[in-house]
């Protein structure tokens, strides 16, 4: 375990910049209403930490483990979360009072298989091969994302936005779609997963 001198066990309304750490463990630790702007934190554990009504701006967290760990109101810009497994954030149901943000954001590889996404926001983000299996997306705001192989089954997305996302496969048939808005000619994907055919002559 690694006690670094810049964080406390309880940090309030802190500012953290450039901070530097790789492939090492952070435990128990409260950040409430911080700020973090150009860090990397890559392959780093966050061990049983909360962050609450926090920002991070063009930071780095490729492959973090957020195990046992809260996020609630917590907001994401510009930043690399490649191969990370939300599922492991803990009190998943504070995310339905405080969700998550990410805006503009490269979230590939990762995995968000039954997180509470309601009312989320994945703005413009590059979401490459992410599996929202299961996930509660009610809500969410995902306009302007590219899902390029991205899996969604199960999910409800009651009411989200993907009005300007592309490359999403979403099969009408394996998942929950009401009120759920798209934009042409991205909609069109959607006829695929049905039981027609499709003929471009009158």
């Amino acid at each position: 375990m690694v006690d670094f001198s810049g964080f406390k066990q309880d940090n309030e309304s802190c500012r953290f910049q450039r901070i530097r750490l790789h492939a090492e463990v952070i435990k128990d630790a409260e950040f409430n209403g911080c700020t973090f702007s150009g860090c990397h934190f890559d392959e780093s554990t966050f061990l049983n930490c909360k962050f609450t009504d926090c920002t991070f701006n063009q930071s780095s967290l490729n492959l973090c483990q957020f195990t046992g760990t809260t996020l609630s109101g917590v907001k994401l810009s510009n930043c690399q979360l490649m191969g990370i497994n939300w599922s492991e954030i803990s009190a998943s149901t504070s995310l339905l009072v405080k969700p998550l943000e990410f805006q503009a954001c490269v979230l590939n590889h990762g995995t968000m298989m039954a997180v509470n996404l309601n009312g989320a926001k994945l703005a413009d983000c590059t979401a490459h091969h992410v599996d929202f299996s299961e996930a509660l997306m009610a809500h969410a705001d995902c306009t302007g994302t590219d899902f390029a192989g991205s899996r969604f089954a199960s999910t409800d997305l009651t009411g989200a936005d993907f009005r300007g996302a592309h490359n999403y496969q979403i099969s009408a048939q394996e998942n929950k779609l009401k009120k759920t808005r798209f934009s042409l000619p991205e909609a069109m994907s959607l006829l695929y997963s049905l039981d027609i055919e499709l003929d471009d002559n009158p």
